[in-house]
């Protein structure tokens, strides 16, 4: 009877410790640092940076080089389901086939780097990798 009260008792606090993760957020300004498209190897631009600034549930991104307006190109919303992060993109100033469309991207968040890894609805194959900033 007192293994059956220690097993209960173990399930119960692990249950409690678990109740009070917080769920993840992207919150804060990250920069493009690369990626694979396809299996082809990209390092990020060296000339300008592409920064998305996230929120809980969004995120605004922009275009920046020295002697030129930043310009915004992209937004959209987040949301994450497990080890999935569905990102839709809701605004791109160029022509876009992915606009409203909900991408799922497997996700992992190391030190400062975020990693979306995923196929896009054209069947290309994505892996990006965006450090945090601030």
């Amino acid at each position: 009877m007192s293994k059956y009260i220690l097993y209960l008792g173990a399930v119960l606090v692990i249950f409690t410790i678990s109740s009070f993760q917080s769920k993840p957020s992207l919150k804060g300004t990250w920069e493009f640092a690369g990626g694979i498209y396809n299996g082809k190897k990209e390092g990020g631009p060296t000339e300008y940076k592409l920064q998305r600034k996230y929120t809980d549930i969004g995120y605004e991104a922009f275009a920046s080089q020295k002697g030129y307006k930043t310009e915004k190109y992209e937004a959209g919303t987040y949301v994450f389901k497990g080890d999935t992060c569905v990102d839709t993109e809701t605004f791109s100033s160029q022509p876009s086939k992915i606009t409203n469309i909900p991408i799922h991207y497997t996700y992992t968040l190391k030190n400062d780097t975020l990693t979306l890894k995923g196929t896009l609805p054209t069947g290309m194959r994505v892996e990006e990798y965006w450090r945090k900033v601030k």
